[in-house]
């Protein structure tokens, strides 16, 4: 086990994964992103494979702590936040690395979600609540929701992005 406090961050898409991440970044908290680390093993592997069929060949083959283990690798100090993590399976990989781990869950209402998605303009954002909806059901089917539901602590970012900094701030100074 390594002495680490792990925090793992939960949240359905556009509900400020991202901005808590800038407020960890300011306060000198170290982080990484799971979507990266499996992007760029991705890239290095030459598979035909989507990213998503990548990612679970690897679990398959070397463990469902597979990139768990790889973020482990990219990690040091005290305290380490972790963005992007979607299923229990990941959690308990987490918590089989280190006996400090924790769940800081941000949630935002559906219609603010949706709004912040289409505002941002990158190529994944939804062009319609039918689409919306179906990346939400997808996100929900890999276990987020089991994951937001079991979180130690929960960020609500329902008001100004201020305030939402404001609670991040406050929720990662009470967790250092």
């Amino acid at each position: 086990m390594i002495r680490m406090r792990i925090l793992l961050v939960a949240g359905m898409p556009g509900a400020g994964k991202e901005e808590l991440l800038g407020v960890a970044r300011s306060m000198g908290i170290p982080f990484l992103r799971m979507g990266d680390i499996v992007r760029e093993h991705h890239a290095e592997s030459g598979t035909g494979l989507s990213v998503g069929a990548y990612a679970n060949a690897q679990r398959e083959e070397l463990g469902k702590d597979i990139w768990a283990r790889r973020a482990l690798e990219r990690m040091h100090g005290d305290i380490f936040l972790v963005d992007g993590c979607r299923s229990m399976d990941e959690v308990r990989s987490y918590r089989g690395l280190s006996d400090d781990v924790l769940i800081v869950g941000i949630f935002a209402p559906p219609e603010a979600r949706f709004e912040r998605l289409v505002k941002r303009g990158r190529d994944d954002a939804p062009r319609d609540r039918e689409e919306f909806e179906a990346r939400d059901s997808r996100e929900m089917g890999w276990g987020l929701a089991d994951v937001m539901a079991l979180a130690d602590v929960m960020i609500l970012n329902d008001t100004d992005l201020d305030t939402f900094r404001e609670r991040s701030r406050k929720t990662l100074e009470a967790l250092l």
